[in-house]
C-alpha cells in the first residue's frame, strides 16, 4: 500500500525559500510520476508541478516557473519541491501526489495517491 507524507512546510517571509519533501512508502516508487498541488484558504486546489517517473522531465505552471523546482530521488523514495522567492500569494497547504500516468498530474488532479499536506505561510 502506498502512502505519501509531506514535510518541510513552515512560516517564512516574502523572498525566502522552503524545500518541501514527500516521502513515498510502499513499492514501486520509480513507476510513479510525482506532482505537487496547493490549496489556499477559500480557493480551489491548483496544480503546481510534475515530474516523470525517471525524474528527467518536468512541467511547471506559470506561477511556479523560475521559482520552484521539482525533483525526484528514486533511491531514497522522495520527491521534493524547492521554492524560492516566495510570495504571500504562495501561502497554501501543499500536497504531493503520485500517479502512474504523468499526464494525470495536471489541473484535473487524477492522481492515484495523495499526501495529507503541509502548510506553507509566507508573510509580507
Amino acid at each position: 500500500q502506498v502512502q505519501l507524507m509531506e514535510s518541510g512546510g513552515g512560516m517564512v517571509q516574502a523572498g525566502e525559500s522552503l524545500k518541501l519533501s514527500c516521502k513515498f512508502s510502499g513499492e514501486g516508487f520509480s513507476d510513479y510520476a510525482m506532482g505537487w498541488f496547493r490549496q489556499a484558504p477559500g480557493k480551489n486546489r491548483e496544480f503546481v508541478a510534475r515530474i516523470t517517473q525517471s525524474g528527467i522531465t518536468t512541467y511547471y505552471v506559470d506561477f511556479a516557473k523560475g521559482r520552484f523546482t521539482i525533483t525526484k530521488d528514486n533511491v531514497k523514495n522522495y520527491a521534493y519541491l524547492q521554492m524560492n522567492s516566495l510570495k504571500p500569494e504562495d501561502t497554501a497547504i501543499y500536497y504531493c501526489a503520485a500517479a502512474h500516468d504523468y499526464y494525470d498530474l495536471d489541473e484535473r488532479g487524477n492522481a492515484n495517491y495523495w499526501g495529507q499536506g503541509t502548510q506553507v505561510t509566507v508573510s509580507s
